[in-house]
């Protein structure tokens, strides 16, 4: 199968290709599907671990191994390669260690607000990149369940936005938040996040 992947995208290199799971996945669009149902299948793990730790080495792993393990065989197993986006493959589990401690910290601390943690916390899961696929998915995912931890709804990432938007305006308005908080703006993921 061929990959066609949207603008700002992590692609996959052969041998990550090759750890595709279902024989029958022909086109890109079947493997979206299939995505999503295995996505929607970790989504409802991810409900039921009222008790575990989110800020958790072991909790972001397994979260992620539920989302893809129907789909790729590497799910939850941190990326072994360099990637367009993301820290060097060998620091990821530092980075990693580092966000969620610091994440505990502006908790515990109040430096923001529930939904302000959140999103700095979606932004730098994106930046740590962890995996070799899925991370902005897994990290929207990740930041949801720690802002309902928090006492806040869920976030919406858009969904407004795409009931007058095509899903490319949507990936592109997510894009360009996670661009602005690269520079240190955090403003328009957070209002896209709540958007």
């Amino acid at each position: 199968m061929d990959f066609v992947y949207p603008p700002g995208a992590t692609p996959l290199d052969p041998d990550e290709a090759a750890g595709l799971i279902p024989i029958h996945i022909t086109t890109q669009g079947d493997l979206n599907a299939w995505e999503q149902l295995n996505i929607l299948q970790g989504d409802r793990w991810a409900a039921r671990q009222n008790m575990r730790e989110l800020l958790d080495e072991g909790f972001v792993r397994d979260l992620h191994r539920q989302m893809f393990n129907k789909t790729w065989r590497w799910a939850g197993t941190f990326r072994s390669s360099n990637k367009n986006i993301g820290v060097d493959w060998t620091q990821v589990s530092v980075k990693l260690r580092e966000l969620l401690d610091n994440t505990r910290y502006q908790i515990d601390r109040e430096v923001f607000d529930a939904d302000e943690i959140a999103v700095r916390f979606h932004h730098q899961l994106v930046w740590v990149h962890a995996f070799s696929n899925g991370n902005g998915r897994h990290a929207r995912l990740m930041s949801d369940l720690l802002v309902m931890r928090l006492g806040r709804p869920r976030l919406s990432w858009g969904s407004d936005f795409l009931a007058t938007h095509s899903v490319d305006q949507l990936r592109e308005q997510y894009i360009a938040g996670l661009r602005a908080a690269d520079q240190g703006h955090i403003g328009e993921l957070l209002a896209f996040a709540r958007s």
